[in-house]
C-alpha cells in the first residue's frame, strides 16, 4: 500500500533485463553508443517526427531546466501554472540554467492554466520595455500537479496564444505516459502537432531505473542543448546504461502499457474512494494521482495498517474527532496491483 509516490517504485523487469544485456563487453561514451541510435530512431518513429534531435539525461529536473533555457534568454518570462512542477520543485533550476528566467505564475483551476490567463500574462509582460523582464516561453506540465490532463486541444489552444506572441512552448512530461494513456491521442497529436517545440519525456516515475528523454522538435537547438547538458553536468560517460533504459521503455509501447496500469488503479482507488461516507474528490482523477478527502478515523486505520501517502496540504494530524474531513494525495504506479488498492479501500472503510 504505497501510495507516497510513483518514484518509489521499483524499476520494470524489462528494464533491468535491458540493463543486464548492456552490461556486455565495451561501448561507446557520451552516447555514442549503438543502443543510443536505436532509440533515437525509435523516438523519431513514435513522434512521427525523424528530424527531431533526441537526448537523454539522468533527471526530469535536468530535462526540464535545460529544454527551457536553450529557449529563453536570461532576462526572458517562463510562462507557466502556480502549481507548476518547474514551480513547485525544481529549487530554482530553471531559472539558474537560464541565468537569470523568471517564472510568471498563472492561475486556474485543477493546475491547468486557460488561454485567457496566460493572455493576461503575456501581455502584462515586458510592458515598459528595457525595464522589465521580456516575454521569453510557455511551460505546460502534463499530466498536472494535481493529476489532470491538458487533452491535444486544449494544449493547441495555449500554445497558439504563445505562438500569437512569438513564443515557443515546452511540456513538462515527467508523467506524459499517462496523459497520452489517458486520452488515447498519439504522442505526436500531444506535442508537436497541437504546438510544443521541445518535451521532457518522462521515464523515472514510470518504470525506469532513472532516465528521461529531451526530444527537441526544432533541431536547430541541438547544439545548443549538446553544449549546455555539458557544461551543466549531466552529460553521462557511460551513457549505454541510460540508453538501454531508454529503449525498453519505447519497445513494443511498455510505456503506455506501464502507464495504463498506473492509471487503472488509480482509478480503482478514486472510485473505492468515493463509496467511502463523506468521501470527496479535490481534483478529477484523470491520471495516476488521486486527491481526495475522508473521514479521519479512516486515515488513522489506513496509516496504522501500514499505508503509506501524503496529507495534502502536509498540515493535518490525526489527532482529533474520527469524523473530520482530512486530504490526502495518493500516486499509483505501475506496480500497484488491484490487492494493493482493495487493501487499502477496506482499511479506510
Amino acid at each position: 500500500m504505497f501510495f507516497a509516490s510513483d518514484n518509489t517504485s521499483p524499476a520494470a523487469p524489462e528494464v533491468m533485463e535491458a540493463l543486464i544485456r548492456a552490461n556486455t563487453g565495451y561501448a561507446a561514451s557520451y552516447g555514442a553508443d549503438e543502443i543510443m541510435t536505436r532509440v533515437r530512431d525509435r523516438i523519431r518513429t513514435t513522434f512521427e517526427a525523424p528530424e527531431a534531435a533526441v537526448y537523454l539525461v539522468p533527471t526530469g529536473t535536468a530535462a526540464n531546466a535545460l529544454s527551457l533555457a536553450i529557449f529563453t534568454p536570461p532576462w526572458g518570462s517562463v510562462f507557466c501554472h502556480r502549481n507548476a512542477h518547474i514551480e513547485e520543485d525544481e529549487c530554482g533550476a530553471p531559472e539558474f540554467f537560464i541565468g537569470g528566467g523568471k517564472l510568471v505564475l498563472i492561475d486556474g483551476g485543477h493546475a491547468r492554466m486557460t488561454p485567457e490567463g496566460l493572455d493576461r500574462a503575456i501581455s502584462f509582460t515586458g510592458r515598459a520595455g528595457v525595464h522589465n523582464m521580456q516575454k521569453g516561453m510557455l511551460s505546460l506540465t502534463n499530466a498536472t500537479e494535481n493529476g489532470t490532463i491538458y487533452r491535444p486541444a486544449e494544449v493547441a489552444a495555449l500554445t497558439a496564444v504563445a505562438k500569437a506572441y512569438g513564443l515557443p512552448s515546452h511540456m513538462d512530461g515527467a508523467r506524459f505516459a499517462n496523459a497520452v494513456a489517458s486520452t488515447g491521442c498519439t504522442p505526436a497529436e500531444m506535442t508537436w502537432k497541437a504546438g510544443i517545440d521541445v518535451l521532457s519525456f518522462g521515464g523515472t516515475k514510470n518504470g525506469l531505473m532513472g532516465v528521461e528523454a529531451v526530444v527537441i522538435f526544432d533541431p536547430a537547438k541541438a547544439w545548443e542543448f549538446e553544449l549546455r547538458r555539458k557544461r551543466g553536468g549531466h552529460l553521462f560517460s557511460k551513457h549505454r546504461y541510460l540508453s538501454a533504459q531508454m529503449e525498453a521503455y519505447v519497445t513494443d509501447d511498455l510505456w503506455l502499457r506501464l502507464a495504463r496500469q498506473a492509471n487503472a488503479a488509480a482509478q480503482r482507488l478514486s472510485q473505492g474512494i468515493l463509496q467511502v461516507p463523506g468521501a470527496t474528490l479535490q481534483h478529477p482523477t484523470e491520471a495516476n494521482a488521486v486527491f481526495a478527502s475522508w473521514p479521519r478515523g479512516g486515515h488513522r486505520r489506513a496509516q496504522e495498517g501500514g499505508a503509506n501517502y501524503y496529507f495534502w496540504p502536509f498540515n493535518q494530524s490525526l489527532q482529533g474527532p474520527d469524523d473530520a474531513l482530512l486530504s490526502a494525495r495518493l500516486v499509483c504506479s505501475w506496480s500497484t496491483t488491484d490487492e494493493d488498492v482493495d487493501r487499502f479501500l477496506n482499511l479506510i472503510r
